[in-house]
Parts: C-alpha cells; structure tokens; sequence
C-alpha cells in the first residue's frame, strides 16, 4: 500500500508571522530557531515526516522544490537524492535510468547535521550554520525528523520546470522524476526488490 501525504499551509505575513530568532516546536517536540523565514518549506515538512511515521510504513520518500542551492548543484540535469538505504537508493537509481529521468545521490555527513545542531536557542536551526551546501544542510535539517531506517529526500527544485533541457517535454513545469517514481514503486512492489 501506498500513502502519500501532501503538507499544505498559507505563507502569508501578517503581525503574527514567524520572524527571524524566532523558536518553533516540531511534531517530535523539537525546537527550531528560524534564523531565515525564507527556509520555511523544511518546517511544514518536518512535520510531515514526523506523521509518516505514524502509518507503520516501509519506505519514507518526501519530494520538494527545497532549496536554490539543488539547482545550482545539479541543474535541470538530474535530480538531487538523499537517502539512508543504498538498497532503496538502487533501485531509484535504476528506475531513473530506465525512465530517462536521472537521479544524483548526494551526502548526508555528519559535517551538516552539525550544522543544522549549531542553535543557541533550540535543538536545531532551520539553515544551519554556514552558507555552502545548503541542498545537503536541508537534508540534514529533514533527517532530524526520521527515526525511519528507510528514508529518501528528493530535492526537484532544479528539474520542475523545462526551458529546453529535455526535448521530449514542453517548456514550463516538468513534472520530473514522476516516471521515476512510478517506475520505483512499481519495482518496489514487485519482484524486482528483495530486501
């Protein structure tokens, strides 16, 4: 079976608007210094993947147009992967190049989760420390919120949309690594997957 979760909110300022310094609780009761209001995406999907974890599942996989920094990474090239199983990521990686639609694993060290640790006010901060990396900073800042051993975090924000990178779409929204993402679950449920 398969679940899918769409985190939804209104970003609209008013009086009552979170401003840089403050201190937000996640699901999981962690606290958030929001040092930049722009980086607030990574919030609302915090959340999501805290109550992904409610439905038992076996496999957790968020897609967002996360960060800027995916698409001055990798471009409308492929899309940039973190992911906590190599056996998941594998089969993803083979699903992309069956479908055209490529797929980049990038890391998860320990050198951003302490980035993203670095608050004096609250457990974590929403952009972490320094400005470099910050695809892999908001991966990191994500996998604070999965206790999950299977997780993957696709960043599409450099492949959703088209100028004429990839000649069999229209210019405009993508809707890339969709056939990916069909073809992995379709994988995933068949004999094509064996843990």
């Amino acid at each position: 079976m398969t679940i899918g979760l769409t985190p939804l909110t209104e970003n609209m300022p008013n009086g009552k608007a979170t401003k840089p310094g403050d201190v937000v609780f996640a699901m999981n009761g962690k606290s958030i210094q929001v040092d930049n209001t722009d980086a607030e995406g990574r919030l609302v999907l915090a959340d999501a993947l805290c109550y992904a974890h409610s439905f038992n599942p076996q496999l957790i996989v968020d897609m967002a147009t996360l960060t800027g920094a995916m698409r001055v990474a990798l471009g409308a090239g492929a899309t940039g992967v973190f992911s906590t199983s190599t056996k998941h990521w594998n089969l993803l990686q083979k699903s992309g190049v069956q479908t055209g639609d490529r797929v980049w694993r990038l890391p998860l060290f320990s050198h951003y989760t302490k980035q993203v640790a670095d608050s004096q006010l609250a457990d974590l901060n929403n952009i972490g420390g320094a400005g470099a990396g910050g695809a892999c900073i908001a991966a990191a800042f994500l996998k604070e919120f999965v206790t999950h051993p299977n997780w993957m975090h696709l960043d599409i924000a450099g492949v959703m949309d088209n100028k004429d990178e990839v000649p069999y779409l229209g210019k405009g929204m993508a809707g890339r690594p969709m056939r990916t993402l069909v073809y992995f679950a379709k994988a995933l449920f068949s004999n094509e997957f064996t843990d």
